[in-house]
């Protein structure tokens, strides 16, 4: 058998194999065409611009990545390099992978540019991110730019307790690249059971000083914002503004109804959680179904349900609770998955069973429905019949 040199492969490779150019490309996509466009070149080359819309594949992990982000054999693939040789020899392994119709572009990025097409400039992870983050970015649902919008993403928590500690932790883990904090209690040695944002050598600070301790450990590039604060009626807009997302880890009707309705009126996503002894709830509340009130139009009479101090709670399950929440944050932040809107999940470690069940939109909610009532924060205290505290009138406090 003949040994083939450089040049005869590359012949013999785009022989077998479709090839388009960059005006060619252009018009496709233009059209309106679901094209999967592969840039096989290597990240220093990536960094410097793309084709818009283009999915990075470095040339030595095509074949190991190709089907996570192109599974159908028979849809066009079109891989493209610098200049159209290793993009022609790219599409012609995936030929021998069973793709159909492989396309690699004449001329590469360098056609493409020197027709004068438009081309992106992307933001990307320095050298530590990229090892950081590199079980999220192997993810084709992640990669490198659903990691960048996790970077890029704020959120605020309500609470740095049983289930602020699981949601901070995970979520400045992840990346995420602000996170508000509201808590304005101080740790106690009874919180050390399940709050794991605090520590022995935390008794008696700022949930909220320990918290950004906790957390920029965990991950220095994530921004720590503590409010030392009540939320309330007073400040909830203004704070709640300054962020993409918001996880409600309260323990107290008055802060669920007042988040709540804060969220819905910015049109903010809304995580929600909640447990009690061993039992523990997981929704979200993204104007694209239920709200609280929905689920929950009155609150229930003073005192009938009782709280963590009051009845327990089994240490580990804000650890469960909590984590899903932050799952559901970088879903919705990310774009990726199927959010629990609409739905409520409910987990009972006793026995370990966990139900979603389907809840739909109150037409008649005094907040989303068609003729609104709730137009503006109220009293919350007074709403749930608790003694009313007066808002105070300065301004919102500086982060602490």
């Amino acid at each position: 058998m003949a040994h083939l040199n450089r040049d005869q492969l590359v012949e013999l490779a785009k022989s077998e194999i479709t090839e388009i150019t960059a005006d060619q490309l252009k018009a496709r996509l233009d059209e309106g065409e679901d094209l999967t466009v592969i840039d096989i070149r290597e990240r220093d080359e990536f960094v410097q611009g793309h084709v818009p819309d283009a999915t990075f594949i470095p040339r030595g992990h095509l074949e190991l990545q190709v089907e996570q982000h192109q599974p159908d054999r028979d849809e066009p693939v079109v891989l493209y390099c610098a200049g159209g040789v290793r993009s022609a020899l790219a599409a012609r392994n995936l030929k021998e992978m069973g793709y159909r119709n492989p396309i690699s572009l004449i001329g590469g990025f360098n056609g493409w540019k020197n027709v004068g097409l438009e081309f992106k400039v992307p933001v990307v992870l320095n050298d530590e991110q990229q090892i950081r983050y590199s079980r999220h970015t192997m993810l084709s649902e992640i990669g490198e730019a659903g990691q960048i919008r996790l970077l890029e993403s704020s959120v605020l928590l309500i609470g740095a307790g049983g289930l602020g500690s699981p949601a901070a932790m995970y979520l400045a883990a992840a990346g995420v690249g602000k996170l508000g904090i509201i808590d304005f209690d101080t740790v106690d040695v009874s919180n050390l059971q399940r709050q794991l944002l605090h520590g022995q050598k935390d008794v008696g600070r700022p949930k909220i000083d320990s918290a950004r301790d906790r957390i920029q450990d965990i991950n220095p590039d994530v921004e720590v914002v503590g409010y030392n604060v009540p939320l309330k009626s007073f400040n909830a807009m203004e704070i709640i503004s300054e962020y993409d997302l918001v996880i409600n880890g309260s323990d107290n009707f008055p802060t669920r109804y007042l988040v709540n309705d804060a969220c819905h009126l910015l049109d903010k996503p809304l995580v929600d959680g909640s447990i009690f002894m061993f039992e523990g709830q997981v929704t979200v509340y993204d104007g694209t179904g239920p709200c609280y009130r929905c689920l929950y139009p009155d609150p229930p009479p003073p005192g009938e349900v009782p709280s963590c101090a009051e009845a327990g709670v089994m240490g580990v399950l804000p650890g469960i609770v909590g984590s899903m929440q932050a799952l559901e944050a970088i879903k919705l932040l990310v774009g990726f998955g199927e959010s629990l809107s609409g739905r409520l999940l409910m987990i009972d470690t006793g026995d370990m069973t966990v139900r979603t069940l389907r809840v739909d939109a109150a037409l008649d909610c005094p907040l989303c429905g068609g003729r609104p009532t709730v137009t503006e924060l109220i009293d919350y205290e007074e709403f749930c019949g608790l003694p009313s505290l007066a808002d105070h009138p300065e301004a919102v406090p500086e982060p602490a």
